[in-house]
């Protein structure tokens, strides 16, 4: 695997990591997040980085298996330029539904990559 490639999953990987630290010891809950700006603001922040890391390693390899690769960048275009518009009922979704598949392939990813 490309070095930089490899970088980017890391850069991918801290990023989840540091979310799921922002939930230790809170209540890890909606009407918690809602009510939480920073909270909302780090993990918005952090969904920003992994946006652009996926959007690099798609532009080094296109065809990398990262499962919604596209939709990925797409939320971090949206909560760049559209920042108005962001949902937490969407933001909340990502973190308890699409976060975890993330983080199990590139765990995986970066698995395969140290073993070569």
């Amino acid at each position: 695997m490309d070095e930089k490639v490899l970088k980017w999953l890391y850069d991918i990987d801290g990023s989840i990591n540091e979310i799921e630290s922002y939930f230790d010891g809170q209540a890890h809950d909606f009407i918690s997040y809602k009510k939480n700006l920073l909270l909302k603001r780090g993990v918005e922040r952090n969904l920003e980085i992994i946006g652009e890391a996926v959007r690099r390693v798609l532009d080094k390899e296109p065809e990398f298996p990262i499962t919604n690769a596209i939709r990925i960048v797409g939320l971090r275009n949206q909560i760049i330029h559209s920042y108005d518009n962001i949902s937490d009922e969407n933001i909340w979704a990502i973190l308890t539904k699409h976060l975890p598949l993330l983080k199990s392939e590139i765990k995986r990813l970066i698995k395969d990559a140290d073993m070569d």
